[in-house]
């Protein structure tokens, strides 16, 4: 089985997590194989070791990390290789790969243009 962790920063303020849980549901509904959860770096749970545990529990042998940063900002570029490098050692049987920042990705670039542009009055 394939796992797929989207994981965003946290906040305090449980609404925050609102659109991930959305874009989690998006996602499971367009991969119904895949194990789809969401993880935060801080603030609120589960954390990422704790959902990549959950999923291997559940019989993932490959999980795919897509950090939901806009920017490769501090966390992306020092906190976010030392987290997976430790999710790497503790399942050296477990593939994982990740995602660039969502930045990174001209065809979301477009989309967010494109809903702003459609978004201006006149």
């Amino acid at each position: 089985m394939n796992g797929l962790v989207l994981f965003a920063h946290g906040a305090r303020d449980p609404r925050w997590a609102a659109p991930f849980q959305r874009l989690a549901e998006l996602v499971t509904i367009q991969r119904p194989g895949w194990q789809v959860s969401l993880a935060y770096l801080e603030l609120m749970t589960p954390s990422l070791a704790e959902a990549v545990a959950a999923q291997i529990g559940a019989g993932a042998s490959h999980v795919t990390v897509a950090p939901l940063f806009l920017g490769p900002g501090g966390h992306l570029r020092h906190d976010f290789p030392i987290l997976m490098d430790a999710l790497r050692t503790r399942y050296p049987n477990v593939g994982f790969d990740t995602l660039p920042a969502l930045g990174e990705s001209d065809t979301l670039l477009a989309a967010i243009a494109a809903w702003l542009v459609a978004s201006l009055p006149g």
